[in-house]
This record gives structure tokens, C-alpha cells and sequence, in this order.
């Protein structure tokens, strides 16, 4: 039985809301990256708070991903390891988060339904079109994959950038340092255009169409400024 627009209305305001452990988190963080990195702030209000939406960051430092949620007014999805959901203490936080697992041994194709179910929910959810952490600071090429999200999803895309989560925590360093840290939010991106070509597109046309718009949302990210 299909939906109503009201329903659907109500889900997608359900989905921003925090839940007590998230909140509780969200505050921690915020705190933390006050104190002690001294963060900065700046377009969060671009962020839409009710409905789908992916949030596309630029990946430099394992303190990326809560301080793109820290910097937001609404719930966000992460993605997490499997692994880590089997320790109880660690796995029931998780799950209280809404953190998505995903099993890297056994391919990506049960993260992606996931992730696509949330989105059809009207959750926000980060990735990082990167695919991993930067080894020297600088942005790295999307990989396709983020491309594909876009297209089967009708979300839309805010590009994020971080300034100096590198210098304070890079994939060199063992401490974090503290350094100042800052995350922009860019304008949200529309691709429907794109989806519409999808739906008729050769194969080879499709996988070309998943890197444009994984590209797209790089240069997205480029284009924020310090």
C-alpha cells in the first residue's frame, strides 16, 4: 500500500529529529571541537532539515565525519565497519545512531541497498566521494560510486569541505594536535537531470554518467573556499 504524501511528510520530519544518545553525542562533539580545535562554522543553514539529503565531504582525518554531523542541525547517517557493531557497548551506540554497517569483505552491494533505504526514508546520510582518507592533504579523485548513490537516490547533494582536520589529524599523525578545524557547506546540488538520462542510457553510457556526477560533486567541493 503506497504511501500518503502526509505520511511521507511526517516520516521525512522524524528522520531529522536526534535520538537521546545521538543528541548526547552531537553535544559532546561540539564541545570538544569548541575546546579544544577551536572550530569553525559556516553555511550550515544550506543544510535542508527535513527530507533526503547527502552530505559529500572531503575526507582528510578520522575527526571528519562527527564534525560534519557536529556542524549540522539534524541527524546523520554514518557508516561504520560490521566488525565494530559486535562489541555490545560499541555496536548498541552505533545502532542507536543509525550508523550504517558495512562488511568490505563481502563487497558493498548490502551497504548500498541500505543506504538507499535510508535515503527512500528521508535521512541524511555522509559520504565521502573520495572513497578514503587523503595521504598528503590534498583532494583525490571521486570514485564512481558516489555517482551511482546520486542516481538512484532522489536526494540532493550539499558538497562539505573541511580545512585543517590534515594538520591536526592526518593519517600520519597518532595524536590529534589543536589546530583549528573548519567545515563549509556548500549550495545543494540537483541532479535530476542526469536521472532522467539514466532511465534510457546504454550501459556504457550509464557507468560514464556515475563518474560525471561523482566529478561534479568534486569539483563542488573544490570550489568551496577557506
Amino acid at each position: 500500500m503506497e504511501k500518503s504524501p502526509e505520511q511521507k511528510a511526517l516520516e521525512q520530519q522524524q528522520a531529522g529529529r536526534m535520538t537521546l544518545s545521538y543528541r548526547i553525542g552531537w553535544r559532546m562533539f561540539r564541545l570538544f571541537y569548541t575546546v579544544y580545535f577551536r572550530w569553525r562554522v559556516s553555511g550550515a543553514e544550506k543544510v535542508p532539515q527535513t527530507g533526503p539529503v547527502i552530505m559529500a565531504s572531503k575526507h582528510a582525518s578520522y575527526l571528519d565525519p562527527p564534525l560534519v554531523g557536529s556542524a549540522m542541525k539534524r541527524m546523520l547517517n554514518y557508516m561504520a565497519r560490521e566488525t565494530l557493531f559486535r562489541f555490545p557497548v560499541v555496536g548498541r551506540i552505533l545502532r542507536s545512531w543509525n550508523a550504517v554497517p558495512l562488511d568490505r569483505d563481502r563487497g558493498s552491494a548490502a551497504g548500498l541497498r541500505v543506504i538507499l533505504d535510508r535515503l527512500n526514508q528521508g535521512d541524511a546520510i555522509l559520504l565521502f566521494p573520495e572513497g578514503t582518507r587523503t595521504r598528503d592533504g590534498k583532494l583525490q579523485p571521486a570514485q564512481s560510486g558516489v555517482g551511482l548513490i546520486v542516481l538512484k537516490s532522489n536526494a540532493p547533494v550539499v558538497p562539505v569541505r573541511i580545512f585543517g582536520t590534515y594538520e591536526a589529524y592526518g593519517r600520519h599523525m597518532k595524536f590529534p594536535l589543536p589546530k583549528r578545524v573548519t567545515v563549509k557547506f556548500g549550495d545543494p546540488l540537483n541532479f535530476d537531470h542526469y536521472r532522467e538520462e539514466a532511465k534510457n542510457c546504454s550501459k556504457a553510457r550509464l557507468k560514464e554518467i556515475y563518474q560525471e556526477v561523482a566529478d561534479q560533486v568534486m569539483a563542488a567541493i573544490a570550489k568551496i573556499e577557506p
